[in-house]
């Protein structure tokens, strides 16, 4: 049976193995895991049931996990995406007046588009179009972008009226519960410990028990909420997606998932050293996987689904295949039983893990032609991007506009492909349509 797994996964084409998968799937897990909290809460100020929500997070959570390990191969989760759920909720529900029955319904057409866009090989044409330098900075810019989520959640960071950002407190506890984090999780990465990352989570959460900082949990073992409030509700309601509004409502959830999730899925396989001559292997299979869990995750009462950027974290600790995947998979299931447990993974006890893959995601910078300015400027602008717009395809947008002006400028414009002065084009339509 192991060796059957072992085989079908390609441990060892792969340089891997069973320890290492299995840690690099709880951690990525336990660095995604708030997702389940967190959602219910985002999605329930439109009138949605939180339980089912909860559930319904979980579950296909696990279904793009599963699916995305068993078919693309790849240590890629899959969640509701942040950002895009926030859109859903805010701009679309509560701002547009839509209900969130009608929301989801938009979210299934999109997800269906999307399906066919993937089957057509479309969007694995416009990937291999991106030019290297670009991968490369989009590895970078996530990179920057979660490092920033890290040092925000820990409390490293906090906003300010005056310079924006400043330094957070030194007075709160829970500040130097990240701190002690952080500097575990730098001194076991500079020894080399294997799995130093998720030892680092561990004994941060150990500490913050201890210390009373991060509550102990009252039970055990919870039901899971029923999903009966939200299931089956995006099919019922696909007739009230009959005006313009609500066709726009539907082409901004397909453009912000489209690039997000490319975006995404780039700088993963950045990370993990898939991308070879400028193309990644079986990437159609990954998008096929995203796609039909948007879907699915739609049907059962949630938001855009997508590739979860916190994967870095688990191919960070050595994950290199689907297993580790699936292992995210197996505990998002279980994770509908034991939600009691799961509270004391807390932010500060994953901020420390994202810094640190910030650091690792950060040296596929080495990889841009930074000599050549017309490259570098939206190369840059695509790296700054991301964490200033607190958007990975807001970030993609405004270098990939970028590109073909500093291109034409220098007297390359034949270089760049027509994908990629299509892609200007559709990034400018894509801003105004977001910003409208």
């Amino acid at each position: 049976m192991l060796n059957s797994i072992a085989k079908y996964f390609d441990f060892k084409g792969r340089n891997t193995n069973f320890r290492t998968e299995t840690i690099a799937g709880i951690t990525t897990f336990v660095s995604m895991v708030y997702i389940l909290f967190v959602n219910p809460n985002v999605l329930g100020v439109t009138g949605m049931d939180k339980g089912a929500i909860f559930t319904a997070t979980a579950l296909a959570s696990a279904f793009g996990c599963f699916l995305m390990g068993i078919i693309a191969n790849y240590p890629i989760a899959i969640s509701a995406s942040l950002g895009i759920n926030a859109f859903f909720a805010y701009s679309v529900v509560l701002g547009m007046k839509v209900s969130w029955q009608t929301a989801l319904a938009g979210v299934f057409v999109a997800s269906v588009i999307f399906i066919i866009l993937t089957a057509l090989k479309l969007r694995e044409k416009i990937i291999d179009s991106i030019p290297a330098d670009f991968k490369a900075a989009i590895g970078g810019g996530i990179g920057l972008f979660i490092a920033f989520i890290g040092m925000n959640d820990g409390g490293l960071i906090q906003s300010s009226k005056d310079t924006l950002v400043s330094l957070g407190s030194l007075h709160v506890g829970t500040t130097w519960l990240t701190i002690f984090g952080l500097l575990v999780s730098l001194i076991l990465m500079s020894r080399k410990v294997p799995g130093a990352i998720f030892i680092g989570m561990v004994l941060n959460a150990i500490l913050g028990m201890v210390t009373g900082l991060i509550p102990l949990p009252h039970q055990w073992v919870s039901g899971m909420p029923s999903l009966a409030p939200t299931f089956g509700v995006a099919l019922s309601h696909i007739g009230d997606i009959n005006s313009l509004q609500l066709i726009v409502v539907v082409l901004t959830f397909l453009l912000v998932t489209f690039f997000d999730t490319a975006g995404t899925l780039v700088g993963l396989a950045e990370q993990a050293g898939f991308i070879k001559d400028n193309r990644i292997p079986h990437i159609g299979r990954a998008l096929i996987a995203d796609s039909s869990t948007m879907a699915v995750g739609s049907i059962l009462g949630t938001s855009p689904m997508g590739a979860f950027v916190e994967s870095s974290a688990g191919i960070a600790v050595g994950g290199r295949t689907g297993f580790t995947a699936v292992v995210v998979g197996i505990l998002f299931v279980l994770g509908t039983f034991f939600s009691p447990l799961l509270t004391v993974i807390t932010s500060q006890v994953t901020a420390p893990a994202l810094i640190i893959v910030g650091v690792l995601m950060a040296q596929s910078l080495k990889n841009v032609h930074w000599e050549k300015f017309e490259i570098a400027a939206p190369a840059f602008i695509t790296l700054v991007g991301m964490p200033f717009t607190y958007s990975i395809a807001d970030g993609i947008a405004l270098g990939f506009i970028t590109y073909p002006i500093t291109m034409i400028a220098a007297r390359r414009g034949k270089e760049v492909s027509a994908m990629m002065y299509g892609l200007a084009v559709v990034f400018v339509i894509f801003l105004w349509i977001l910003n409208n």
